[in-house]
Order: C-alpha cells, then sequence, then structure tokens
C-alpha cells in the first residue's frame, strides 16, 4: 500500500511547529478532510491519532492521516518551505513520479 511521503523540508518544518507547544512526545500533525469539501485538508497539532488515522512516522516526527485523507494522499509527497524568523511554513502536496 502505498502512503504519503514527508520529505526531510516537510520533517524540519513539523518539527518547526511544535516546537514551544505544550504536547507530548508522541504528538504530531494530523491531516484531516475539510468538512463539506474533500478536495481540502485541514491540518492541526494533535496530541494523538484518532481513531481509524493513519500514522506515518520519520524520525522524531509523527503525522496523522484521517481515513478520507490517506486515501486522497497515498501516491503524493509532502513538502514545505521551512518558516524563518517565526512566520508559519507552507506545506504543499505533489503527486510523486516514478
Amino acid at each position: 500500500m502505498a502512503m504519503l511521503v514527508l520529505t526531510e523540508n516537510a520533517v524540519a518544518a513539523i518539527r518547526d511547529l511544535m516546537v514551544g507547544e505544550d504536547l507530548p512526545e508522541d504528538a504530531g500533525l494530523r491531516i484531516a478532510s475539510k468538512p463539506g469539501d474533500a478536495a481540502a485538508l485541514e491540518l492541526s497539532l494533535a496530541t494523538t491519532p484518532e481513531d481509524g488515522d493513519q500514522v506515518i512516522e520519520r524520525e522524531d516526527v509523527r503525522v496523522f492521516l484521517e481515513p478520507t485523507a490517506a486515501a486522497t494522499l497515498d501516491d503524493r509527497t509532502l513538502d514545505a518551505d521551512v518558516a524563518t524568523g517565526g512566520a508559519t511554513p507552507t506545506f504543499r502536496v505533489t503527486r510523486r513520479t516514478g
């Protein structure tokens, strides 16, 4: 089964988002389909995955994928422009080739 792949920049951006947040060590970034618009995704920090979430781990970062989002992202790569100066990083999803 294919699954979402995290780039090094995405891992760094998720790590940056979690710095200073009062979250347990096993918290992560949750990606879910937006209610009423399955084509749109919502990203949020979560302490634990919800029932049915797919969990992706890379290095010390965890991503929780809600089932509909997981199906949408199964052949994709999550990349990010790492923020500087405290700005929020910009995430983007691209289709894997090859």
